[in-house]
């Protein structure tokens, strides 16, 4: 047996051990799978180490429980929050405790301005809560709507408020945290009597406080030469703290421990200090030809006492203009500047705000700085601008091609805001000698610069490269007096470093401490001290090998075939955000890391990477983790790397299927233009099963279609046959011919829906041709049925392409349908000249009404029956993610003295079939529960509630008990006749 079988069936039995005993005394899940165990491997960094397992805690005591029997059984064990860690923190050998998951609960009180959270509280969350008393948690993240309080302890984050705020460490007052034993104890801040008390006790906790004081004393000459003295720093072991204790100043361990990466304790629930929310917040944004330029703007702006001041370079900029969700800020942009300066001032006097921003550009002009500076005042004009900022992480990412990706090592330096243009001169001198570019963005106020230089691990001598330019940029920061960690941590990026960073005696004293914390070494070893070299665990480089081949249906090798396309991902965590947005459902429904994009990509690259990775796809585990996907496209728009995991889900369905067989209602609902044709061709009599609970009950146990939700009805007079039968003749038709393509569901089950809208585009001008001869495919491509999408596919262009008006529009009611002709028929039938032709034709209808309306060719009634209400818009998820919801809102806008209003709810939950599935059913619900049914139930009675999508208006009604109208009918109403 060789050693390294030896050493894999040991690790073999002790998870099974270990995994036996958490069983034992956690009430939280245990997951020891080997796909839990690998998408927990990965966090935010470039670094992937597999774990032994993952368990879940329910609460502090699990916490304390799962260290105990790691302590026994001398596994190390990680702690985790939402694994957004750059540098590789939340990575490691042994057991990863997830905190995320349900140790999220927390009490504001309004009084104290403090908090007690639990460590797996979301920042936004916790600001959410405290924003109702006019407070907030000072430190602001560009990752606030993911990471967690735990998180930002364990890495002393501080963020674009830190000029204001100060770092994580300056708003902790006490900490719950459980020590290496597995003992639970409370840091807070003591004095001397309270010192010897505590360290009277034959404990752990008594240990340290007693030698921890000693060892302060001892090595008080080395904590002082030792400790870069520049204050925005988040490296090393926070002695500083400790070294001025005692004589009337309290020993504060729970300070101390801030920024320890998990290696000392495990925090558990921490008392936090809040701020009182600026009243008022305005920008001044400087355009400059250069990020040299914008930098050396910086000076100025300090002098004027601002809030904050951001860089952002160009790379970024040309990125957002690439993306539907950030489009907006090319649209208030000056020119094609190279970089700019986000310059904020926050207080209660709107108009002295102003003033200071009259007094930046008055200096800029003075000194030259900058070609134009564009005010934002009102949260309106911000929007677009601050949307940007804290993306500016997601869209440096998505720069990277293939194994090409912009890394994270030496992307938190800072130094003093005086030396920061020349340092970032010797940055990129350093970046040039090495043939490296990268993209530049952060902190100017506080000299901190997030550089991002683009690397392949999967080539030696980039790696190679990389870490000299590590050691050059270590050896840059530490000549001006600055820090190598400075919100970001160390990890496994930087702690290599760290003997040099703070000298021999430094560094020993930390490992001291380490071993008084930490006997055996089992808290997140090989962080901060002991670390492995940084080019050790390289995620591209070490865990992955060579893709094996595999035969697709739809069309990846734009993105490096379907591995390449899931590992995309570079998990920063954005699809497990709460909030503004799509982005992930069901993530947001279950809380569960593979129910988030993230873990879903992870899971295939996972699969994708075995010697046969058609065989993979068929893993019922996989099929379980890609079960949950709604297929609602968010994350091909608002993940930063647009990872399409409805696609991607399609094609893995299609080789389960391939090897399991396809379920009978899969078929079902892959043929749901068939079934709604003889629906409605047996209208009434149709009908009568969903009003049966005999024949509902059969549904859902022989096919597992659920008897709580409504059947769609049938409408035996559907749009075929009333487009038929109608006369249209002597209509005018200067504008030419539009086709209608007759979906497969409002065509059967609400053609008044259709009706409406043929009825609008006649009146403005068009002549109507029905395209109704086939599917679209969209409901075989849901199910995996992909051969059977792309003949339907083949079909209808086939159709459109010979009997339509050549480059006449193609326009439609149903979203999910008439993208479908948009995105996926291109990947279905890449070499087909037909569908791209098609696809360029495609139009809103929405577009078309506008422009009429405002032509003066279709005129609304100023009495309508909406003139004076309120109209609220929920859009279709594919709508969002393929162009946006601007055509609808302005379409809706037309319609005089309505007030409209545009729900930010999120996916509905319904996704076609997905909600009609038994086993989904409860999950559909919980995703419309989330924001979609609490908006509307604050509605009022009268309000008009609009939506695009059947699906939608299926969910709002079951799940709201509200009727959603399509917007083409409102506009019908209004119509002046």
């Amino acid at each position: 047996m060789t050693t390294i079988d030896k050493q894999t069936t040991v690790s073999t039995a002790t998870a099974a051990r270990l995994e036996q005993a958490l069983r034992a005394v956690m009430e939280g899940e245990v997951a020891f799978d080997d796909y839990s165990r690998h998408l927990f491997s990965r966090d935010a960094s470039m670094y992937a180490i597999t774990p032994l397992g993952v368990a879940f805690p329910r609460h502090a005591a699990d916490v304390a429980a799962a260290v105990r029997v790691a302590a026994e059984l001398r596994v190390p064990i990680v702690a985790r929050g939402a694994g957004t860690s750059l540098a590789g923190q939340t990575v490691g050998p042994g057991l990863v405790l997830d905190l995320s998951r349900h140790m999220n609960r927390l009490i504001v009180d309004a009084y104290s301005r403090t908090a007690l959270v639990e460590a797996g509280v979301v920042q936004d969350q916790l600001n959410r809560a405290a924003a109702a008393h006019g407070l907030m948690f000072g430190p602001d993240t560009s990752t606030s709507n993911r990471a967690t309080i735990g998180g930002m302890i364990g890495n002393n984050s501080a963020g674009s408020g830190s000029l204001t705020y100060g770092m994580t460490i300056d708003h902790v007052r006490a900490l719950d945290v459980v020590l290496a034993d597995g003992s639970q104890v409370r840091l807070d801040a003591v004095d001397e009597a309270e010192l010897r008390h505590r360290a009277a006790a034959d404990t752990l906790e008594g240990r340290i406080y007693r030698e921890l004081p000693r060892l302060v004393a001892e090595n008080d000459d080395a904590i002082r030469a030792g400790m870069p003295l520049f204050w925005r720093r988040a490296g090393g072991y926070r002695l500083d703290r400790l070294a001025g204790a005692g004589k009337g100043t309290p020993w504060d361990l729970a300070k101390f421990v801030v920024g320890a990466e998990g290696t000392l304790v495990i925090v558990t629930h921490a008392l936090v200090d809040l701020v009182p929310k600026p009243t008022h917040t305005v920008y001044a944004v400087g355009h400059f030809d250069d990020t040299h330029s914008a930098i050396a703007a910086t000076t100025d702006a300090l002098a004027c006492d601002p809030y904050q001041v951001e860089l952002m370079d160009r790379t970024i900029l040309a990125l957002s203009r690439q993306r539907l969700e950030y489009a907006e800020l090319g649209s208030i942009l000056v020119g094609d500047p190279g970089a700019l300066l986000f310059v904020s001032f926050a207080g209660p006097d709107k108009t002295a705000l102003i003033a200071k921003i009259a007094a930046l550009e008055a200096l800029w002009r003075q000194h030259g700085h900058g070609y134009h500076t564009l005010r934002a005042i009102e949260p309106a004009e911000q929007r677009a601008l601050l949307k940007v900022r804290k993306s500016s992480l997601g869209l440096l990412m998505a720069a990277g091609e293939g194994t090409r990706r912009p890394l994270a090592f030496v992307e938190d330096t800072a130094v003093d805001p005086a030396h920061l243009p020349e340092y970032t001169r010797r940055f990129q001198r350093i970046l040039d000698a090495h043939q490296l570019e990268a993209g530049f963005y952060g902190h100017c106020s506080v000299g901190c610069l997030h550089i991002r230089p683009f690397v392949d691990l999967t080539d030696p001598a980039q790696v190679t490269r990389m870490r000299a330019v590590a050691e050059a940029v270590k050896d840059l920061v530490t000549e001006y007096g600055g820090v190598n960690s400075s919100e970001h941590g160390d990890g496994l990026a930087r702690s290599e470093f760290n003997r040099e960073i703070f000298g021999d005696e430094l560094y020993e004293t930390m490992r001291k401490v380490k071993r008084l914390f930490d006997p055996h070494g089992i808290m997140n070893p090989g962080k901060i001290v002991d670390a492995p070299p940084m080019t050790d665990n390289l995620r591209d480089r070490d865990a992955l090998p060579p893709a094996p081949p595999l035969t697709t249906t739809l069309d990846f090798e734009v993105v490096g075939g379907m591995r390449g396309a899931a590992d995309r991902c570079m998990n920063i965590g954005l699809c497990r955000k709460a909030g503004p947005g799509v982005m992930c459902p069901s993530y947001i429904a279950t809380r569960e890391e593979e129910h988030a994009t993230r873990g879903r990509a992870n899971a295939l690259v996972k699969a994708l990477s075995q010697p046969d990775p058609h065989a993979a796809l068929g893993d019922e585990r996989l099929h379980e983790i890609l079960d949950l996907c709604l297929m609602c496209k968010a994350c091909k728009s608002e993940c930063p790397m647009s990872v399409d995991m409805a696609s991607l889900k399609a094609e893995a369905l299609a080789h389960h299927h391939e090897i399991h067989g396809t379920p009978w209602r899969s078929r079902l609902f892959g043929a749901i233009r068939t079934l709604n044709r003889i629906g409605s061709a047996t209208a009434p009599l149709s009908n009568a099963p969903g009003r049966s609970r005999l024949l509902r009950r059969l549904l859902d146990r022989g096919l597992g279609v659920t008897a709580a939700r409504p059947l769609p009805e049938f409408q035996r007079a559907n749009l075929i046959r009333w487009f038929s039968r109608r006369d249209a003749t002597g209509l005018p038709a200067p504008l030419g011919t539009v086709n209608w393509l007759a979906d497969s569901f409002t065509t059967f089950t609400e053609p008044r829906i259709g009706q409406a809208a043929i009825e609008l585009l006649e009146r403005a001008g068009w002549r109507v041709e029905l395209a109704g001869g086939g599917c679209c495919g969209r409901s075989s491509m849901s199910k995996g049925l992909l051969e059977d999408a792309r003949d339907k596919a083949t079909a209808l262009v086939e159709s459109l392409t010979t009997t339509t008006v050549p480059g006449s529009p193609i326009v439609g009611c149903e979203p999910s349908c008439v993208f479908m002709l948009r995105d996926e028929h291109t990947a279905l039938l890449p070499e087909s000249s037909g569908a791209r032709e098609v696809a360029g034709r495609v139009r809103q209808v929405e577009e078309l009404l506008v422009e009429a309306i405002d032509a003066e060719r279709l005129r609304l009634r100023a009495d309508s029956p909406f003139a004076g209400r309120r109209i609220v818009f929920h859009g279709h998820c594919h709508q969002k993610a393929e162009v946006g919801t601007a055509a609808t809102m302005a379409l809706l806008r037309r319609i005089p003295g309505a007030v409209v209003e545009e729900i930010d709810a999120g996916c509905c939950g319904m996704a076609g079939s997905f909600g009609f599935e038994s086993e989904h059913y409860e999950t559909s619900l919980a995703v419309g529960a989330d924001r979609l049914f609490p908006a509307l139930a604050a509605e009022s009675p009268d309000t008009v509630v609009a939506a695009t999508g059947v699906s939608c208006r299926q969910q709002i009604f079951h799940g709201a008990g509200r009727t959603a109208w399509h917007p083409v009918e409102l506009v019908r109403e209004a119509l002046v006749e």
